[in-house]
């Protein structure tokens, strides 16, 4: 009966089925009393005139008077009604699509993209929204006019409605049709407003490189170009559903004055009284306003069918990353094991496999492995795009392997329950967040953290040496994204936030780029001294945050091209033993 964009519309207000139920109710006496004001002024007109009695004509007014008023309070009650049930289902779908948002595996948040996900919080949320509300409110009163105007006209003179009958079918097929036309339409427009979002979004984040560049008129040629095509697409839309509204505005005048001549004629030959007319024409403008009303929710129908397609399309997401029980056990008592592990990113689990088979697809990662014992440490080093920060990625499955395992703790990762999985570690990945709230908040991050451990991490991290600085201490606001730290404190604050939980397993990935040699030493020696029992993964570019580490993996093009201790690869491997020299100035 109902498309799938309108199941999940409906799935959310069928939780409100009461509260709607009465807004329904209040707009439908509202529409009822308002289609009764007319007949009234008709039986005035008509039938109290002509007795020439004041009272009867003054109680007859103030009936008149009393629908008014009725139609004026329930209508608004039902108006705030539909408005108050609106928010609360639009709260529940933004809730909803977080949640989901928030547990997106990796290939899933690649394939929808931040900027989409944005734009599907406001703009398609605001959507639904709106056609939430109209639809208890328009959605009773527009047929309620349209239909009980017809009827009351009917059961005045079937001559004159006859012009209403044989126009209102047409003018209805009419709306159906061009709002068939405008569902794929507006897709279009949230499309076009996805890549506007996802400008704006680089531009805000990049605004510094933009004008240190002075890239600032290629920027805006840029955005203007993008905002051209949301413009038309837009206008196109606006266009097509416009269509019905100066048709049905030509077809009803057309009609309303076959009306008043017809009618006139009839007045004269004595078939038809004046009442009937002047009740005539008031019905024929509640039944234009019926069509023009049904005309604006099939409007607002056409969009919110195009939102909720895009907010289903998330919610409802098949790829999702599920714990699978049969996995395979470890054959060894290595704590963190990967075992011949193909990787790409891009496409399903599947078709890469498929794709590994034929040998047609460039693999990130490609038959990587390596074994960890509990508590010891691994550095990872090699070029931008070497695959360093995949292996984090697979190892807290964030992606699935096409091929191959990746085991923690004797366990197959895919084996866990997300939640559990990543509650063994602890990490800080490159361009990592900073909240605009508290120091205390982003370091806790809402776990159960006291303040010993909080004292220790920030301690450990080398951040308490400027939170000590701020009067209030771990009360000190953060600014969005951090901004009034410089690099090394958002580092240092992050690398806290990963240490305060005690993780089983601490992933740091460049998280000391920032720091100076002399920091970057001493935390790796707080690192050792206060944290030894985490088992330690280290990607870094810098050889020196690495070499004492107790193992050493060297990638290139996403394979180990050498693996061991540092005196191990200084003697084995020639990259790794460049890469030193350059940086430790031994050339």
């Amino acid at each position: 009966m109902y498309n799938a964009p309108m199941r999940f519309i409906l799935s959310y207000m069928r939780r409100h089925t009461k509260e709607i139920s009465f807004v329904m109710l209040l707009k439908f006496l509202a529409s009822l009393c308002e289609l009764l004001i007319p007949y009234v002024l008709e039986y005035m007109i008509d039938d109290v005139a002509p007795l020439k009695l004041p009272y009867l004509i003054l109680i007859w007014g103030v009936v008149m008077i009393f629908l008014a008023l009725t139609v004026r309070f329930l209508n608004v009650s039902a108006n705030r009604g539909s408005v108050k049930i609106a928010k609360k289902c639009i709260y529940s779908v933004r809730q909803d699509l977080f949640s989901k948002s928030i547990n997106l595996s990796g290939n899933q948040m690649d394939d929808v993209g931040l900027p989409s996900l944005i734009s599907r919080m406001t703009s398609d949320s605001y959507n639904i929204q709106s056609f939430m509300q109209t639809s208890q409110t328009l959605g009773v009163r527009a047929p309620m006019l349209l239909l009980g105007g017809i009827v009351m006209t009917l059961s005045m003179d079937a001559g004159l409605a006859s012009i209403l009958c044989l126009m209102a079918p047409l003018l209805i097929v009419i709306i159906f049709y061009i709002s068939r036309k405008g569902i794929p339409l507006y897709e279009k427009v949230q499309v076009k407003l996805d890549n506007i979002v996802r400008v704006m979004r680089e531009n805000i984040t990049g605004v510094r490189v933009i004008k240190a560049l002075s890239k600032e008129d290629y920027e805006k040629r840029r955005f203007s170009d993008l905002n051209d095509q949301m413009t038309r697409s837009e206008l196109k839309a606006s266009v097509v559903m416009s269509l019905p509204g100066p048709v049905m505005s030509l077809c009803m005048n057309v009609g309303l004055t076959v009306v008043v001549l017809f009618g006139a004629y009839r007045v004269n030959k004595g078939v038809t009284k004046p009442g009937v007319i002047l009740a005539f024409l008031t019905y024929f403008q509640m039944i234009l306003m019926g069509i023009m009303t049904l005309n604006r929710f099939f409007l607002n129908m056409s969009k919110a069918n195009a939102s909720a397609n895009r907010i289903s399309s998330v919610m409802d997401n098949s790829k999702a990353l599920e714990v699978e029980p049969d996995a395979p056990e470890a054959e060894s008592d290595d704590y963190i094991i990967f075992d011949h592990v193909n990787f790409s990113y891009g496409e399903s689990e599947t078709s890469d496999a498929q794709a590994f088979a034929g040998g047609q697809r460039e693999k990130t990662l490609s038959d990587i492995s390596f074994a960890m014992k509990k508590g010891s440490s691994l550095g990872i080093i090699g070029a931008t795009g070497s695959g360093k920060t995949t292996i984090a990625n697979l190892l807290m499955r964030f992606y699935d392997p096409q091929e191959g395992h990746v085991y923690l703790d004797g366990k197959d990762v895919r084996s866990y329950d997300l939640d559990s999985l990543r509650r063994h570690f602890g990490v800080v990945f490159q361009n990592d967040v900073i909240f605009a709230d508290s120091i205390r908040s982003n370091i806790v991050f809402g776990r159960d953290v006291d303040e010993a451990q909080l004292s220790l991490a920030a301690s450990d991290a080398l951040a308490s040496e400027f939170i000590g600085n701020y009067e209030d201490g771990f009360d000190h606001e953060a600014a969005i994204h951090g901004a009034n730290f410089s690099g090394g404190q958002r580092q240092r604050l992050l690398i806290a936030r990963a240490l305060a939980a005690d993780p089983d397993v601490l992933i740091l990935d460049d998280s000391s780029s920032a720091l100076d040699y002399r920091t970057d030493s001493q935390l790796r020696k707080n690192i050792r001294e206060h944290h030894s029992g985490a088992t330690t993964v280290i990607v870094a570019q810098r050889i020196s945050s690495i070499m004492q580490c107790d193992q050493i993996i060297m990638l290139d093009e996403g394979r180990i091209i050498g693996i061991g201790t540092h005196d191990q690869l200084m003697a084995t491997s020639a990259q790794y033993r460049e890469i030193f020299e350059t940086q430790m100035g031994e050339v």
